[in-house]
């Protein structure tokens, strides 16, 4: 009787770990094939070798790019190089990528630049927050942007139990941000653990020098983010879920849940066309491809663009979708003034004329 049991209990876990092989390679679009979306006018960017995890682009064309993101798991072409901020001015006839100098005194050696946010304040002062993961580890970086210099002068470290697993970031002023935990665990083997077992426990963490809390939770794998050019709304990416949440943001910071848009792509960082307020995302159409990297079947890119995300029926366009023989793991699209760059995790950079 005893060796029926164990053979039962056996058979139960079998099943159980065979429905959650599937029901995983489901949430990674693991059977995904492309049809490929060619824009017409469209190169590598040169100088970006390692990844182009975020992109955020100023008012007047200013495009900074974060670059050189090294995270458990996933594929670096330069595990030993630290990484960088590069700048691009769009408004040029042929803009190119120019890495940005950091001030003394922050330590460049373990610098490893995720997520990042723009803040303009009101004497035209530039701050550029970034995600940052020495050692494996979350912090914020607060630097100012000196433009004549094409510097950027490091302000402040920001480190908070409550920014565990930080992915991306939203300024919301000098010193104060929304940012998003993609893992509920910051040790490698529990964040991909934690996928596997599809628990909703990633979050949106609002930071201030005064209050730090969660505002938003219940996330599979919450991602990029950013607000809607009125403020009132915040966009969050829902990468392994396949959603765009809409959250409505109220006075005392924190947000309530309006609508989810279902996407069939894992939707990385989030973009805001600052004319239009239309979002842009840079997408992995098949995550099983991009975290397990093969060379001979690379993870391919998509970019999607969406209009009128509050009303009943926004439109979701695919603007750009390639297989990875050109771009490889698209993590953020954006636009400025008919100009588009498209980022990845660890390749390369694109940019098109639209």
């Amino acid at each position: 009787m005893g060796k029926v049991l164990v053979l039962a209990l056996v058979g139960i876990l079998a099943a159980l770990l065979g429905e959650r092989l599937m029901e995983f390679r489901c949430k990674l679009n693991g059977s995904r094939e492309l049809e490929p979306v060619e824009l017409p006018n469209c190169h590598l960017i040169k100088g970006i070798e390692r990844g182009a995890e975020d992109i955020d682009i100023l008012p007047d064309g200013l495009a900074f790019i974060s670059s050189g993101l090294k995270y458990p798991g996933l594929k670096t072409f330069a595990p030993d190089k630290p990484g960088e901020i590069f700048l691009m001015d769009l408004n040029d006839e042929n803009p190119r990528a120019v890495e940005l100098r950091i001030s003394r005194g922050f330590d460049l050696a373990s610098f490893n630049p995720h997520g990042i946010s723009t803040y303009i304040d009101k004497d035209d002062s530039v701050y550029l927050f970034v995600v940052n993961h020495p050692e494996f580890k979350s912090t914020v970086e607060v630097f100012k942007f000196v433009e004549d210099e094409n510097s950027l002068v490091h302000l402040k470290t920001i480190r908070h139990e409550l920014l565990s697993s930080v992915n991306d970031i939203v300024a919301l002023g000098p010193d104060h941000f929304y940012a998003t935990n993609d893992h509920y665990f910051s040790d490698s083997i529990l964040m991909y653990l934690e996928l596997f077992l599809g628990l909703t426990w990633s979050n949106v963490v609002y930071y201030s020098p005064t209050e730090v809390k969660e505002v938003a939770s219940g996330f599979y794998s919450v991602n990029g983010i950013n607000i809607s050019l009125d403020k009132k709304y915040v966009y969050i990416a829902d990468l392994m879920a396949h959603h765009i949440h809409v959250m409505e943001k109220h006075a005392n910071w924190s947000l309530t849940q309006l609508k989810v848009l279902e996407l069939d792509t894992l939707v990385d960082n989030l973009f805001v066309d600052p004319y239009t307020g239309d979002i842009w995302g840079g997408c992995h159409p098949n995550g099983m491809k991009l975290l397990f990297y093969d060379p001979e079947n690379l993870p391919g890119s998509e970019v999607i663009r969406i209009q009128n995300i509050l009303s009943e029926k926004p439109t979701v366009t695919q603007v750009y979708a390639e297989n990875g023989s050109v771009l490889q793991g698209s993590s953020v699209a954006a636009v400025y003034s008919g100009k588009l760059l498209i980022g990845t995790v660890f390749h390369r950079a694109l940019y098109c004329e639209l």
